[in-house]
């Protein structure tokens, strides 16, 4: 079924924290899923951080009121998104740095309503991986990136 004429495309994605509380959709392109092993996503997420991801001005916020952000002390260009109310992991994005950086923000893939459409293409950091993690042999990798 096509598009009426002066209707506005829906969204590409959309998803949740656990409890529904925080809600939004992505009107543009999404990115494929990273799996970020670093030591920082194995802490925020409890094992590793799947993300896909969109420009910013993409993402509409459809109900954010318990949404908070998490700065980290020891590397305060960044933030990391979740609900006050269920704890849930949401986003990740860069606050001071280079333009395209800050133009993009990162998507925890769990969060993405099925069919999410967007499949895992990348495992980063690697080298940081949990030592009772085996990394699928299947997907590419990088090691401290």
């Amino acid at each position: 079924m096509g598009e009426s004429a002066g209707t506005a495309p829906g969204p590409e994605a959309s998803g949740h924290c656990l409890c529904g509380a925080v809600s939004y959709e992505v009107h543009g392109p999404i990115r494929q899923v990273w799996n970020c092993h670093c030591w920082r996503c194995r802490r925020w997420t409890g094992h590793f951080m799947a993300a896909s991801g969109c420009n910013r001005a993409d993402l509409r916020y459809v109900s954010d009121a318990t949404l908070a952000w998490h700065h980290p002390a020891d590397d305060p260009n960044v933030a990391y998104g979740f609900c006050r109310e269920c704890g849930g992991s949401l986003f990740w994005k860069v606050i001071e740095g280079s333009a395209e950086q800050m133009a993009n923000i990162a998507i925890c893939a769990g969060t993405l309503d099925m069919p999410s459409g967007v499949h895992t293409e990348l495992a980063i950091f690697v080298d940081d991986a949990a030592d009772y993690h085996t990394l699928d042999p299947s997907v590419p990798t990088r090691g401290g990136e």
